[in-house]
């Protein structure tokens, strides 16, 4: 296939025309992620990166998809209470993939 890359980085294939979805993304994937960046330095201080991103792969499982194109979008448009709880959602999905990855950690 014979891909042509334009100023606008919009790839074009063949004449058809395709978006670059890079914008795209999970707003889960980033409150689980600055979740265990705290963690990280202090409760979970112990823990190396490997453990650290399984916590956020099983968590990440728990929580529903909710893809956006820019994070400000949604918080501007997103009532409090529903970020409030999409934060206690990511919280708790949190603590229970700290809990299952650490049982499992220590049947190794």
């Amino acid at each position: 296939m014979h891909h042509i890359q334009n100023a606008d980085n919009i790839i074009t294939t063949l004449g058809v025309k395709t978006m670059d979805f890079a914008s795209v993304h999970n707003f889960h994937e980033q409150l689980v992620l600055d979740k265990l960046a705290v963690l990280s330095t202090t409760e979970l201080s112990d823990l190396d990166e490997d453990i650290l991103s399984d916590i956020a792969c099983v968590a990440l499982n728990q929580l529903p998809a909710h893809y956006v194109r820019y994070n400000v979008d949604l918080l501007f448009y997103m009532p409090i209470s529903e970020r409030e709880k999409m934060n206690a959602a990511v919280d708790n999905a949190v603590n229970e993939a700290i809990e299952f990855v650490r049982q499992h950690k220590n049947k190794e």
